[in-house]
């Protein structure tokens, strides 16, 4: 009798006594077993994460396609009818390269209600303020394993999808990556490929295997991921970032380059993120920055990085759209309040932003 291979008993095989001219044969069964083996470890080591994206905006068609391109099994779901209906008409969507390099990349996306599935990660890519209303559609198709992550720009999105998933399943993060949505079903990205970065931690809980897992298929996808430790550290880190070049560039209705051509662009984002930072501290949030190194991250990003982009909320505020502001240089002025300080400059901005929304209707 032929042992089975010590490595894979589960795999072994067995005969009993045959005649000669059966061993051939059984030699060749015993052969093709081997490569089925093989061939099955190839496949669960290689096996794609399937992966549900929701929310096809910039930031979600950027994401999902990085990782469909790396080889995973990635599915979008939205809200937005003539994003949806454009995609399904076309089958993909256009994609360039800094308004240049025009390509398709075919890609599936449905509406909530349509997908059935149970994915192993939920990339959340929708505004803070429609989360909840968008995790009610999602929630029939998120598993009792699946993961659940959230780059959104605030603070805030973590904690509402806390109300449908466990904590320990949530992974927040951050994206220094410029995307621009052109119309549905076209995004523009913007940088060089493989330039950004992404940082991601889990809400609650060291970093475990899959977090790990997620980051190497990120990697694979040139996204340069790094795992993080601190849930309020890091996401706090991107909202300050965020609450002096989204909000002031929107108000200006200028470029990050334009605003870091300006002679006092410095001295007024150190007095935002010292302000921010006051209330940070009181709350004992630890941050991946100091004040020093932050302020001269905005520089940088703003005049090398992505000099010609728009942000998010400008994006928003030009399409006439809400924007985020209440859950980025709000959460500050909340954050201050909570404490009994105060955030003048934050909440002045504030103002002006809704302010300048409420003055569209004059425009049209």
């Amino acid at each position: 009798m032929r042992k089975p291979h010590s490595e894979f008993p589960e795999w072994g095989f067995s005969h009993g006594k045959r005649e000669a001219n059966g061993r051939n044969q059984s030699e060749k069964e015993a052969g093709k077993t081997k490569r089925d083996r093989k061939k099955r470890i190839y496949e669960k080591e290689t096996r794609r994460m399937k992966i549900v994206v929701i929310g096809a905006g910039a930031m979600g068609l950027r994401y999902g396609v990085l990782l469909q391109e790396a080889g995973n099994d990635v599915h979008f779901v939205d809200t937005w009818e003539p994003n949806i209906e454009a995609i399904k008409k076309n089958g993909g969507v256009h994609v360039w390269r800094d308004g240049k390099e025009e390509r398709f990349v075919e890609i599936s996306i449905s509406y909530p209600e349509e997908y059935h599935e149970a994915p192993e990660l939920a990339i959340v890519f929708v505004k803070d303020m429609h989360t909840v209303e968008t995790m009610e559609r999602c929630k029939p198709f998120i598993g009792e394993n699946t993961y659940v992550m959230t780059n959104q720009n605030g603070f805030g999105g973590a904690e509402y999808i806390a109300q449908f998933v466990p904590r320990t399943r949530i992974i927040a993060g951050t994206a220094m990556i410029a995307t621009v949505l052109k119309g549905p079903g076209k995004v523009d990205f913007i940088g060089k490929r493989g330039g950004g970065h992404v940082h991601i931690v889990r809400v609650e809980g060291e970093p475990n295997d899959f977090i790990y897992k997620v980051a190497d298929e990120m990697e694979k996808a040139l996204m340069h991921p790094t795992v993080q430790k601190d849930y309020m550290g890091t996401v706090w880190t991107k909202l300050v970032f965020n609450s002096v070049v989204n909000t002031l560039c929107t108000l200006m209705n200028i470029k990050m380059g334009q605003f870091a051509a300006y002679k006092n662009a410095k001295e007024m984002a150190r007095k935002l993120i010292d302000e921010a930072y006051t209330a940070i501290d009181a709350e004992g949030i630890k941050m991946e920055e100091t004040k020093d190194a932050l302020v001269d991250q905005v520089m940088y990003v703003s005049e090398v990085g992505n000099p010609l982009h728009y942000p998010s909320m400008h994006q928003d505020m030009s399409t006439n759209r809400p924007t985020e502001v209440d859950y980025i240089n709000g959460a500050i002025v909340r954050l201050a309040e909570k404490h009994g300080l105060q955030a003048p400059f934050h909440s002045m901005l504030v103002d002006l932003v809704h302010l300048k929304e409420e003055s569209r209707k004059y425009n049209e």
